[in-house]
């Protein structure tokens, strides 16, 4: 057996492994607010949650576990306009804004 038949599974073993890593990517609020003003160019003007680059179920997971903490949740404004729509606990929304004092809990 060659050693390229024998290397063959374990790349595809190594790829799979960096695409369920990327795929479970959990991302900190300061990540978020980063990404959020990248995308926004400041504070307190709506962005699509699409546009986070994430995959449904990490978008929803993300900003539901934000949405469920109070000291965090208050910073946070979920709107339902055009475009793909997500589930934050159990609500459907497409953007959201973020407010400037969300700078306290960093």
């Amino acid at each position: 057996m060659s050693s390229q038949a024998i290397l063959r599974p374990l790349r595809t073993q190594i790829k799979s492994t960096q695409a369920e890593a990327c795929a479970t990517k959990k991302m900190n609020l300061r990540e978020i607010v980063e990404k959020y003003l990248a995308i926004a160019g400041g504070y307190g003007s709506p962005v699509a949650l699409a546009d986070f680059g994430l995959d449904r179920a990490q978008t929803e997971r993300i900003f539901a576990a934000f949405d469920e903490d109070y000291h965090i949740s208050r910073y946070f404004h979920f709107s339902r306009v055009s475009g793909a729509a997500y589930t934050i606990n159990g609500f459907e929304h497409t953007h959201v804004s973020i407010d400037a004092e969300v700078q306290e809990a960093l």
